[in-house]
């Protein structure tokens, strides 16, 4: 079996080695180097070039190296019918969740506040609050949005959860579908957006959802740039509605230089930098998945193309 491994952003180097180290009989071809593609049986893919897939006439499983497959699915020549399967790798959970967290306690102890007062030179004292009285809302409890949660409820915090479908998280409130959606949005000090990208969820995070929110609210978008309609966000921190945002992904990527995002006093940006795929930890997950196909069982971790995720 020949797996072709394609990604602009990771090491194919380490993954090549972290794959053949499970699996020593399985050839490793790294894009652009195809040989011949009749051979290649899978591919483990981040952002591949449209096309890519679809020439590939023997392909018959689809690996994604990121959580989401909102990408792939764009492709408008993707093979219909080969299974594609999404990571849910550890070592992206557990970071995951630690970016959730880092900026849910960046906001709990005010360092969005502080930061605005140092470009002031104002020195004020704001007293740190006990973590019960921070709400945060997830919005998204699958892979990430429940491991995230859980660590907001190990930290003390009062969190909340939103999602298609309920789910049953220990220290976690449950709201699920469109009519829960103001309960759910109603007291919240932050708003976590690890939402799988649909057509249900595009554009969500939007002028009507944030005057739902307290006044003040922060926003935290770590899921998809479609998910955040821009103007409306420079329109709730304009008017204070939000108080302040971090986004980790944007509509259009890398973020273009003259974006206002970019020197905005009440927006952070990070490069799409929340959570990646570790080699080690993930190529346990895609060899697994690859015994799997050579023995005609079920994969892991398929994705519904219907459902979008």
């Amino acid at each position: 079996m020949a797996l072709l491994f394609a990604s602009p952003d990771d090491d194919p180097v380490a993954w090549t080695q972290a794959l053949k180290r499970r699996l020593p009989d399985l050839e490793v071809r790294v894009f652009p180097e195809l040989g011949d593609p009749r051979d290649i049986e899978a591919a483990l893919v981040w952002l591949p070039p449209s096309g890519l897939l679809a020439s590939l006439p023997n392909l018959k499983a689809i690996f994604s190296l990121g959580a989401g497959v909102d990408r792939l699915l764009e492709d408008p020549t993707l093979p219909p019918n080969v299974p594609i399967c999404r990571m849910v790798d550890p070592a992206l959970t557990r970071s995951m969740a630690e970016f959730v967290l880092l900026h849910v306690l960046r906001y709990h102890r005010d360092l969005d506040v502080f930061e605005a007062q140092q470009r002031r030179a104002e020195w004020r004292l704001h007293l740190p609050k006990p973590p019960e009285a921070t709400v945060v809302g997830i919005m998204g409890l699958g892979e990430l949005g429940g491991a995230a949660a859980r660590l907001l409820v190990a930290h003390g915090f009062t969190v909340k959860g939103w999602s298609r479908s309920r789910k049953e998280i220990p220290g976690v409130a449950s709201f699920a579908g469109v009519h829960e959606l103001d309960a759910f949005l109603h007291d919240l000090a932050v708003l976590v957006c690890l939402l799988p990208l649909t057509a249900a969820t595009r554009g969500i995070l939007n002028r009507a959802l944030f005057a739902k929110l307290p006044r003040g609210a922060r926003l935290v978008n770590l899921a998809r740039g479609a998910h955040l309609v821009e103007a409306d966000l420079i329109e709730a921190l304009a008017s204070g509605q939000l108080a302040h945002a971090t986004l980790d992904v944007f509509a259009t990527e890398p973020l273009p230089a003259d974006h206002p995002f970019w020197r905005h006093p009440k927006i952070t940006v990070t490069p799409h930098a929340a959570a990646y795929s570790a080699p080690e930890s993930g190529a346990q997950v895609v060899c697994e998945n690859l015994h799997r196909l050579r023995s005609g069982e079920p994969l892991l971790h398929r994705v519904d193309r219907a459902r979008g995720y």
